[in-house]
């Protein structure tokens, strides 16, 4: 589970799972303290990274000779659309492009985002 904590540091917010820990914030010019990443930011890096490693361990298993992929993703807010471009760096074949650019939307968390969630919100006040 992926805790975030928020003080009164406006707005940055320490955001813990595990062993590991990153900071989510807004820019100065928004009020922020530039800590981190904004959270539209911290949704697009987790799709860019889930597209990256999922492409990884397909080329990996394939055995194919893929160097390097870049995942680049970018959140419209106004048109509410998720822009993704990637790019294949090896000596890959059309067939092996094609089959890279489908597996890319195979990734968890390509899924999750393409279709309808349900949320559940449980409240706990804790009076100090």
């Amino acid at each position: 589970m992926i805790k975030a904590s928020i003080q009164t540091d406006h707005f940055a917010t320490l955001i813990t799972g595990g062993t590991h820990q990153i900071f989510a914030d807004q820019p100065q010019e928004k009020g922020g303290t530039d800590k981190g990443f904004t959270p539209k930011e911290l949704l697009a890096a987790s799709l860019a990274s889930c597209i990256a490693i999922t492409l990884r361990m397909y080329a990996d298993r394939k055995q194919w000779p893929l160097k390097e992929v870049v995942v680049m993703v970018d959140i419209e807010k106004e048109t509410n659309t998720i822009k993704k471009e990637i790019e294949f760096i090896g000596e890959l074949s059309p067939d092996q492009i094609e089959r890279l650019t489908e597996i890319a939307d195979k990734c968890p968390v390509s899924k999750l985002l393409s279709q309808k969630n349900n949320m559940e919100t449980n409240i706990l006040w804790i009076e100090k």
